[in-house]
């Protein structure tokens, strides 16, 4: 009965735009006038800083995990349901009705959904995150790698009914096409490495120490 709810319950819970509210409400700006454009967390640590991230991922996450429980126990588990829920949890939070179908990349809420359908394979597709901005120092990269091994991990692994596999690839294709600006980046060679300063910040500091080395001149 409740079956064909879900969903439209999964995609509301899943557009609740954190990130958006929390800057609102500490800066009374729309967080996607600045830096990335998304309502993300990692949008939020630019306007708050770590307090900022911390809490809207974990708000993100939150939701993206409820979104499936809520939907496994409306449907007593009925797996074509679940991946439906798993799946509109993640479109709402990339395109929330509230804001105009302007939300963020999907990570987070990502990383919430797939918690609740396998929790072991999301640990090893944070290592396997974790390796590969070790290696190449792309966090987008990273994000991109682990997302689209999720769904193999959980096929290979796991074994579960095959709406649970569709709905863990559907929600890591659309993360992943959310990411294309960072790919066409990646592909050409600009996107920012965990680490290395932009050359806009480095050509400021040498400003400042050319102003320090003015001022100690006699």
């Amino acid at each position: 009965m409740h079956g064909p709810l879900t969903p439209l319950f999964a995609y509301l819970l899943g557009s609740i735009p954190f990130g958006y509210l929390i800057v609102r409400w500490q800066k009374g700006v729309d967080v996607r006038s600045t830096g990335s454009g998304s309502t993300g967390a990692t949008n939020v640590m630019r306007n708050l800083g770590i307090i900022g991230f911390v809490a809207t991922f974990i708000l993100d996450v939150g939701k993206g995990t409820v979104a499936v429980l809520l939907a496994s126990r409306l449907t007593s588990g009925d797996p074509r349901w679940i991946a439906a829920a798993s799946v509109a949890a993640i479109l709402g939070h990339c395109f929330p009705v509230w804001l105009k179908f302007r939300g963020g990349k999907g990570v987070a809420t990502g990383v919430g959904v797939f918690l609740a359908l396998a929790p072991l394979q999301v640990a090893l597709a944070l290592a396997i995150f974790a390796i590969v901005v070790a290696i190449w120092r792309y966090i987008s990269l990273g994000s991109i790698v682990a997302t689209a091994a999720f769904p193999l991990l959980v096929y290979f692994m796991k074994h579960p009914p095959l709406p649970i596999v569709l709905g863990a690839a559907g929600g890591a294709v659309i993360i992943i096409a959310m990411h294309h600006a960072n790919i066409g980046r990646l592909l050409a060679g600009t996107e920012s490495k965990v680490g290395k300063k932009k050359s806009g910040d480095r050509s400021q500091e040498s400003g400042v120490r050319r102003q320090e080395s003015g001022v100690r001149s006699p």
